[in-house]
């Protein structure tokens, strides 16, 4: 190892890799069992960096000479096996060589499991994810916890690739195809993780066994492996057309989701396109390049600040107040009963196990929304996601009625009602006739004051804005909003209970639109404006496509509908009308009853078309851009003047989680400042240099 990399790494957390003799079953002899631990619990993984490899390519060295074992295993720590590489020290690199040496010394120590004396066992006994996979990919054989709670090569996601071996090992060991599903479908399917099963299924594993006595039975396992009473066999890889049309199929899906704006997973694609006719060593040299490469990126280094603030800023909310202000929510009332109301109802029930009632205008409408909600869970009980006791249990949970006193005992109250101050105002002056005072009341709203939904009422200080976005039960983020006069022991409730809920919240002010919505209508509306102009719908659309956004702004549109879109609009037009004008075609558009530019087929709708006709300054896809990026910067800017949040990173972690802005790009702030919009319109950077981008 260098004294570079030991410099760049100096905080690393080292996990160690202690070795000791275990005796096998049936007189198969002695395994040499290295242990993989950090020393901390499994709230802290354990990770590779520098000097964990170096200790493992030592603990390689005890057992690589000796002539009295039969065979080497490699498990982890109590419900960890390892999280892959540590990445601390990535963002510091400034050399390329020293980028290059990061993948190396991984292949170096990695690779000799697969060249000892004797078989080689990776014990997957708890979560496995990048260098953690890898390690066991170069192990003769490996066993799998069915425990195992997440199994991923997640590193095309952050910016990377599986660069210890993964690229060349896996299609290799299952199959190409089988192997994109882990490195690129998954990490673009917002990073989805295996469980052991799955992971057994796909090839991956050669044993699964259950937790409870896993490392026994996969001793008992390897005992029989060596005594010759178990042969492994494993399928036939296809190294011809399927090989190939399955990396096609996947760089298509690749290209139409990112548009070439994520250079990661074209270059996994390349790996493993070119990984069934290389030799291990060309196959382990070409990631070491594409490491080199990708470690020097920006994507690289937004992806790891992105990482950064889901995983972290994410669970220590900014300006939240004291959490042991917060009260107890021991039942939950909802306002309304249609399809938001439901989704939030089966949500409070899940995840708090408390009971659940929501009230409507009439029976029809009630049943229907307890219904839905009572449908959903017997969805979760058919895809056997939960038992049928705990099915049972939460339908007895959720419960309706036609009066507001059912809320007399509840705690926590949020309205999901029709998007219009008046209405929410009565109801929210109709409930607290019957609530007791301390009772939180909280708003869904996308877009309306939350202090003045609450300037009516005998306690205002309980009101909070408690913002979720559609499919509630996916998008992870929520907005809490606090009014004018919302109070620390409410706000605290709202934030213990969004982290109940398995929420990431973010404080935002009551400001118009909050964070999310503003941010996206200041794009739409830029964008509409050039339709308005004259500008193609069609080219307006593919305007966007270097952003990488999960969708183009008008499918968007289509989803949220364009009256909610008019809707927020024209509340952010009342607050800010030079910033967000109103868009007449839009409006006719909505009057006509359309649900987006496009028919079912995808086409665009003619009578859309038509209604949009009529501009005579067109611009082209860049202008379009240009202007976008420009209207982004100065909206994000003057956010941030208004202490919408408190920092950049807010406005980032809220779009990466409410909107699905990608993590290569960190979200939005980093690319405005490394595409040099940021300075141009605002006069200076959001982030500092070297944040979320190479250091200078």
């Amino acid at each position: 190892m260098s004294d570079t990399l030991g410099e760049l790494f100096a905080d690393e957390v080292v996990t160690h890799a202690h070795v000791r003799d275990v005796a096998l079953p049936y007189g198969a002899g002695t395994l040499a069992l290295i242990t993989l631990d950090n020393g901390h619990d499994h709230t802290k993984p354990n990770t590779f960096g520098p000097n964990g490899l170096a200790e493992l390519d030592t603990a390689i060295d005890t057992v690589a000479g000796r002539d009295d074992i039969a065979a080497v295993g490699v498990t982890g720590k109590p419900f960890i096996f390892a999280v892959g590489a540590d990445l601390k020290g990535v963002p510091l690199v400034r050399r390329r060589e020293d980028a290059a040496a990061i993948g190396r010394l991984g292949h170096d120590v990695f690779r000799r499991l697969g060249e000892l004396d004797v078989p080689s066992f990776a014990y997957y006994n708890g979560a496995a994810m990048g260098g953690g996979v890898e390690i066991g990919l170069h192990c003769t054989y490996r066993t799998i916890s069915a425990g195992v709670p997440a199994f991923a090569l997640p590193e095309t996601f952050l910016g990377l690739v599986p660069g210890w071996g993964g690229t060349y090992l896996l299609p290799n060991l299952i199959g190409a195809e089988k192997a994109l599903t882990v490195v690129i479908d998954n990490p673009l399917a917002q990073n989805r993780m295996l469980k052991g099963r799955q992971a057994f299924e796909l090839g991956i594993a050669d044993a699964i066994f259950d937790s409870a006595d896993f490392l026994e039975e996969s001793l008992a396992w390897t005992a029989r492996v060596l005594n010759d009473e178990i042969t492994v066999r494993r399928p036939e890889v296809d190294r011809g057309k399927a090989w190939d049309d399955a990396v096609a199929m996947a760089r298509w899906n690749v290209d139409g989701k990112l548009h070439g704006a994520a250079p990661s997973y074209t270059r996994a694609l390349d790996l493993i396109g070119a990984a069934k006719d290389r030799t291990r060593d060309e196959g382990f040299a070409a990631e070491d390049e594409a490491l080199a490469d990708l470690i020097m990126s920006d994507e690289l280094r937004a992806g790891l600040y992105a990482f950064d603030l889901t995983q972290k800023r994410a669970k220590r909310p900014a300006g939240a107040p004291d959490p042991s202000l917060a009260r107890p929510v021991t039942k939950v009332g909802v306002v309304g009963a249609g399809l938001m109301a439901s989704q939030l109802a089966l949500l409070f029930a899940r995840r708090l196990e408390v009971p659940v009632v929501l009230t409507d205008l009439d029976q029809e409408r009630l049943d229907k929304g307890v219904g839905h909600a009572h449908g959903e869970v017997d969805k979760l009980l058919g895809k056997g996601r939960i038992s049928p006791d705990k099915a049972n249990r939460l339908k007895a949970l959720i419960s309706g009625s036609l009066t507001k006193d059912a809320f007399a005992d509840a705690d926590f109250v949020i309205e999901a009602v029709f998007e219009e101050m008046s209405v929410k105002q009565k109801v929210f002056a109709e409930v607290e006739e019957y609530v007791s005072a301390d009772c939180v009341l909280a708003t869904n709203t996308s877009s309306l004051s939350v202090g003045e939904m609450a300037s009516q009422l005998k306690h205002p200080e309980r009101v909070v804005g408690f913002h979720f976005f559609n499919p509630v039960a996916v998008l992870p983020l929520l907005e809490v909003v606090r009014g004018e006069r919302t109070g620390d022991a409410a706000l605290a409730t709202a934030f213990a209970t969004g982290k109940a809920l398995k929420k990431s919240c973010v404080l935002v002010k009551d400001a118009p639109a909050f964070v999310v919505n503003r941010v996206l209508l200041r794009l739409l509306a830029e964008i509409v404006r050039t339709v308005d102009e004259g500008t193609p719908i069609e080219v307006a659309e593919r305007a966007a496509a270097p952003l990488g956004l999960p969708m183009p702004p008008f499918v968007l549109m289509g989803l949220v509908g364009p009256a909610i879109a008019l809707h927020v609009n024209e509340t952010l037009h009342a607050a800010f009308p030079d910033r967000f004008p109103l868009s007449d075609n839009l409006a006719k558009m909505v009057a006509a009853g359309k649900g987006g530019v496009y028919l079912p087929d995808f086409s665009l709708d003619p009578e859309v078309v038509e209604i949009f006709a009529g501009g005579t300054s067109p611009s082209t896809e860049e202008q379009v851009l240009d202007r976008a990026l420009a209207a982004l910067a100065d909206e994000i800017r003057i956010m941030l003047d208004e202490g919408v949040v408190a920092a950049p990173e807010d406005i980032d972690l809220c779009m990466i989680l409410g909107a699905g802005w990608p993590f290569h790009l960190g979200g939005i702030t980093p690319y405005l400042d490394r595409s040099g919009v940021a300075e141009k319109v605002t006069g200076r950077r959001f982030l500092e240099p070297g944040v979320a981008a190479r250091p200078a």
